[in-house]
C-alpha cells in the first residue's frame, strides 16, 4: 500500500519542515553573540540545523531506495489509524472542551470502546487522570490548562 520509499521521504520532509520552523523561529530570539553572552535562539538554531541536516540526508537515502518494497499494507494501516484518529480528534477538542474533559473523554473512549474495557473500569481510570492532572498542573505547578471554550463558557 505505501512503500518504504515513499514513507521514508515523507518522514524525512516532516522532520525537515520542523527544522527549518525551529530555525525559523530562532531568528526572532537572535543568535548573535552578544555583550551578555550567547543569545537564547542559538541552541534551538543550533538543534533546528542539526534536524534539518540529518532529514536532507534521509531525503537523499529515501529517494535512492528501490520503489518495490512495502512498508505499510492495509492491516498495519487499519492499526495506525485507530493510534492516529483518536489522538487527533483529542487534540482537536482541546480547543472546544478544554484539557480536562478532552482528556477524560480520551482516555475513557481508548480504554472502553477501543480496548473493550469494563464500563466501571474506563470511568473510574478517566476519572482517575482528570484527578491526577489538575491536581499536577494546577495545584502543584500552578500551570492553567486550557478550558477551551466549553470552560468560558461554564465561566472558569
Amino acid at each position: 500500500m505505501i512503500s518504504r520509499r515513499a514513507l521514508e521521504m515523507l518522514t524525512a520532509a516532516l522532520t525537515g519542515t520542523f527544522g527549518v520552523a525551529v530555525c525559523v523561529s530562532s531568528l526572532e530570539l537572535g543568535i548573535a553573540w552578544g555583550a551578555a553572552g550567547v543569545s537564547a535562539g542559538t541552541l534551538p538554531f543550533c538543534t533546528g540545523t542539526i534536524v534539518t541536516a540529518g532529514s536532507l540526508f534521509n531525503l537523499v537515502s529515501g529517494a535512492r531506495m528501490a520503489p518495490g518494497e512495502t512498508a505499510i499494507d492495509a492491516d498495519n494501516a487499519r492499526r495506525l489509524a485507530g493510534l492516529f484518529l483518536p489522538a487527533a480528534t483529542y487534540i482537536a477538542a482541546i480547543p472546544l472542551l478544554g484539557m480536562y474533559v478532552s482528556s477524560v473523554l480520551y482516555v475513557f473512549g481508548v480504554l472502553h470502546l477501543q480496548h473493550r474495557a469494563s464500563l466501571l473500569r474506563g470511568l473510574v481510570t478517566a476519572t482517575a487522570v482528570l484527578l491526577a492532572l489538575y491536581f499536577l498542573f494546577e495545584i502543584t505547578f500552578r500551570v492553567y490548562m486550557p478550558r477551551g471554550w466549553l470552560g468560558n463558557a461554564l465561566g472558569f
